[in-house]
């Protein structure tokens, strides 16, 4: 009997023990997964409780639309099987009909939104609901107020499932009549643009030109517009406004039948907003206290923070400054935690407004330590040297936004926001007063590779090629090496600069450069009659051809004023140039100008330039590539005599301004450049370092070095008397020894001398599209005029030579020599062309402008339309009349063939418009 039970027992142990679990139906989920989630195993007693916990725990992973339990006896004890069904997943997922948003602008809006709905994910109907509010949301934001969205489920064999959704869009809903009702003090057009995301798209403050558009209906938008209403009018000091909840009606719009497009809208619906106002009482402030101001007790020097007075209408937004401005001073004394509260009291009676504010200043902060993170090449002690907040003073809050500014302006780093929590850690020890700051930056390349090459009307075929490092070895130096090949231009040059000589503020830097430029006149002919000359070769003697060969260095010294942005320095240079006239006009010019004291032949070569250059420098822009807000002033004066050949004075004056609109997006940028030139010392200027506009530093449209002043040079010239045949008349011809008839002629060559006076002015707005990458419509104006004749003088051989030529021959004595000439009297100055000098040059155009990741250098491409350029014809006015030629068909002949050669017409014509690309900036 004993046995029996014992075994009995056995038997019943062994049927509530679970002997093996079974997986079924599973079809891409491992079973070893489903396993793993199931916490029951095989030799555990069977527990109803544990396996509900099972079903619950594998429910719960989503990955199942149903599971089923069941169990099996056995010799051994229970089967449990798991029965189950996946849910399918997610293969294709489409949508159809939609117009008014990207499929991208979608997907950004789910992961924004956590939907979870994704291709190869698991399928679940939930996320497919919240999938459709997303972007019935989505489309509401863009004026579509009435889109339908009906979710279509497609199987896939064998566990699969594509999902489509089909859009119907509806009509797109904009905004209607903003009407207000109680608004007796503020006009409706003023409230209307304080509506910033619902108000029409128009020209502000225009009254007849403020509602040209219509923007799209957001009804999320509503209750931000709503707020700016009630802070325009507590602006102008109605406090108490009150400003009921908008009434929305929407009604129909457009045709519904036939319609010319573009003129006659379509069927739409438009939402009319109601906005009703109790505009109340207007209030002014009466005084403003403060309470708890331990540091500062003065209250006079707080009350001064504040951008509005006792007795005028109270502003919320001048008090919001004002506050702000609170919060900055006692950030400048280490108070990090400060925090005020003000509290708005009321008279009614007399409509006045009382503030109290109770500053918490809490507790004072020493700087314990600042460290830097991310600046792998850059020394540590490069970014130390620009902080002007050091460890151990008092937190300044000023002080770092400055350092910021400073390092900025270096060009190693990408932009540091001084409000951006990811740019400057705060580690605060309350207990001791002290904070560490850390430093966060993301270097840029410091390298900088720029490459061009291309056709340009004065340069002729070129390559050139430039390296720059602004940050040498991770220490601050600057080192430059660039050169420039062409067919008309050679430029090579090297330059290194220290900021820090001997651990000091002491910016030391030199260059040493050699350079070589053709200028050709009639290839800047050609620009100008956009046409391709074939020119004779007398023609091209009258006409500029020279090559200038420099060579020399500068170096430079500057030093920052204390704890600014401002700089003074000084800079030398010497130069040596020497001059290779090409034709007869290049050899008349330089060697007629009294540029170096001397005329002839030698007045060519070995020109030197000795000259210093003190100047000073202010510059508070946020970034050393494409700034958004700041500006930057520059002021020189170059002189030019210390020794060498060139006597001349030239102030320089260049000032920028930076203006962010859109939030800090896109940027306003203006330029302005002036500089004036002159000599002394009864020399004047060379002619190759007078002024010349053009190119894409100064006026994008035009040709580099080709605006310039047109004026017109006395010479003379000794024609041959010859036939109508061609043959050449003999002063003898019993005696053809004695050579031909010639006549002496006074002539007009047309030359380009420069200005001595350039003016430019520059502006854009940059429109900042993603990254690097901004759109930059232009507007460049300039003018180079001849302020000074007297700088123009011809040298007094040479205007002595041709006041005193006898010009004409109209026959000869029996010693064969002339008889009947005449002398002239010439201006001992150049004087400009009517029309040339003062002539305004304006470009205007579109650029597009990017930084080049690999190479670090700003690369555009822009299109530009001259809408003010010269575009006359002009002749010379040489003095050539028929009375210097003899009578008779060669005189005659001649004649004609002297005014075809010297008094020709010339057509000045610059480009309308042009496309160029670049790695450069204008400014």
């Amino acid at each position: 009997m004993l046995l029996m039970a014992i075994i009995s027992t056995r038997g019943w142990g062994q049927q509530d023990i679970i002997s093996r679990i079974d997986i079924h139906g599973n079809r891409r989920i491992p079973a070893d997964t489903i396993r793993a989630r199931i916490f029951t195993r095989p030799g555990d007693i069977y527990d109803p409780a544990a396996l509900e916990r099972d079903f619950n725990s594998l429910w719960n992973t989503g990955y199942f639309e149903d599971i089923r339990i069941t169990r099996e006896p056995s010799e051994k004890g229970w089967i449990i099987h798991f029965y189950l069904k996946e849910r399918p997943t997610i293969r294709e997922i489409n949508y159809v009909g939609l117009s008014s948003v990207s499929t991208s602008d979608v997907l950004d809006r789910f992961k924004e939104r956590k939907v979870g709905l994704s291709v190869e994910s698991q399928y679940d109907p939930t996320k497919l609901k919240k999938a459709e509010v997303t972007i019935k949301e989505l489309l509401a934001e863009h004026g579509r107020q009435f889109a339908t969205i009906r979710t279509e489920v497609r199987p896939i064999p064998p566990a699969a499932v594509a999902i489509t959704f089909v859009v119907r869009e509806g009509p797109k809903v904009k905004v209607g009549r903003i009407k207000f009702i109680g608004n007796k003090h503020i006009k409706g057009r003023i409230l209307r643009s304080a509506m910033k995301n619902l108000r029409p798209i128009g020209i502000p403050h225009s009254i007849f030109l403020e509602n040209l558009f219509s923007k799209t209906y957001d009804a999320t938008k509503l209750n931000e517009d709503v707020e700016r209403l009630r802070a325009e009018y507590q602006n102008r000091g109605y406090f108490k406004v009150l400003i009921e909840d908008p009434k929305t009606e929407i009604h129909d719009t457009g045709h519904s039948g036939f319609h010319v497009p573009i003129i006659q809208h379509g069927p739409g619906k438009a939402v009319d907003i109601t906005i009703r106002i109790e505009e109340g009482d207007k209030y002014r402030l009466a005084r403003i206290t403060f309470k708890n101001n331990k540091a500062v007790r003065d209250p006079t020097a707080l009350r001064r923070l504040f951008p509005i007075k006792d007795g005028d209408t109270f502003s919320r937004e001048k008090i919001a400054k004002g506050l702000d401005n609170l919060r900055e001073a006692y950030s400048e004394l280490g108070y990090i935690n400060f925090t005020s509260v003000p509290d708005t009291k009321f008279d009614d009676e007399k409509k006045l407004i009382f503030l109290d504010i109770d500053v918490d200043e809490g507790k004072q902060f020493y700087v314990r330590r600042i460290e830097f993170q991310g600046n792998t090449t850059t020394r540590d002690k490069v970014i130390r040297r620009e902080l002007a907040l050091e460890e151990g003073q008092i937190y300044n809050g000023r002080l770092w936004k400055f350092s910021l500014l400073r390092l900025n302006q270096l060009g190693y780093f990408e932009q540091l926001k001084p409000d951006d929590p990811n740019t400057t850690e705060r580690k605060l020890d309350e207990k001791n007063g002290t904070v560490d700051l850390t430093l966060k930056v993301k270097e840029k390349g410091k390298n900088s590779i720029g490459l061009t090459g291309g056709v340009s009307g004065l340069a002729g075929a070129f390559i050139g090629i430039s390296f720059t490092t602004n940050n040498f070895l991770g220490l601050g130096e600057t080192l430059q090496i660039q050169a420039s090949i062409g067919n008309r231009q050679r430029d090579l040059l090297f330059g290194f600069t220290e900021p820090y000589m001997f651990d000091r503020p002491l910016q030391l830097g030199f260059t040493v450069y050699t350079r070589k430029f053709n200028f050709d006149q009639a290839q800047q002919l050609s620009i100008l009659s956009g046409q391709r000359l074939n020119l004779p070769s007398p023609f091209l003697q009258n006409l500029q051809n020279y090559t200038q060969s420099s060579t020399g260095f500068t170096t430079s010294l500057s030093y920052p004023l204390h704890r600014s942005l401002k700089r003074v320095g000084i800079t030398y240079s010497f130069d040596r140039s020497s001059l290779v006239a090409v034709s007869t006009a290049s050899q008349i010019l330089f060697q007629d100008l009294a540029f170096r004291g001397i005329s002839g032949p030698n007045a060519l070569n070995g020109i030197y330039t000795s000259s210093i250059l003190p100047n000073f420098s202010m510059n508070t822009l946020d970034a050393a590539y494409a700034p958004h807000s700041g500006k930057s002033l520059y002021l020189a004066a170059q002189i030019a005599g210390l020794g060498g050949t060139v006597k001349s004075v030239s102030p320089i004056v260049q000032f920028k301004r930076f203006f962010p609109v859109q939030k800090r997006r896109n940027t306003i940028g203006i330029n302005f450049q002036g500089s004036f030139m002159t000599g002394y010392g009864g020399l004047v200027a060379p002619p190759f370092q007078r002024f010349y506009l053009g190119g894409e530093t100064d006026l994008r449209g035009f040709d580099i070095r080709s605006v310039s002043p047109i004026a017109f040079l006395a010479n003379k010239a000794l024609v041959t008397l010859v036939n109508p045949d061609g043959s050449a008349v003999p002063k003898d011809p019993r005696n053809p020894r004695a050579g031909s008839y010639t006549i002496p002629i006074p002539i007009q060559q047309i030359v380009f001398p420069g200005g001595d006076l350039s003016l430019v002015t520059n502006a854009e707005y940059r429109i900042t599209i993603v990254g690097p990458v901004a759109l930059a419509p232009f507007v460049d104006l300039g003018v180079v005029p001849i302020l000074r004749q007297s700088q123009l003088r011809v040298a007094s051989g040479q205007l002595t030579d041709i006041n005193n030529t006898i010009f004409g021959c109209p026959q000869l004595d029996v010693a064969l020599n002339c008889l009947g000439g005449t002398r002239m009297t010439f201006s001992p100055f150049l004087k400009p062309l009517s029309g040339t000098n003062w002539t305004p040059r304006m470009s205007t155009g579109l650029e597009l402008q990017m930084m080049l990741p690999v190479i670090n250098a700003p690369f555009r491409i822009y299109w530009a339309y001259n809408p003010l350029r010269l575009n006359t014809t002009t002749s010379s006015p040489a003095p050539i009349t028929r009375g210097m030629f003899p009578l008779g068909a060669a005189g005659d002949f001649t004649f004609r063939e002297a005014l075809g050669s010297f008094g020709t017409n010339y057509t000045l014509r610059e480009p309308r418009k042009t496309f160029r690309f670049t790695v450069a900036t204008t400014f």
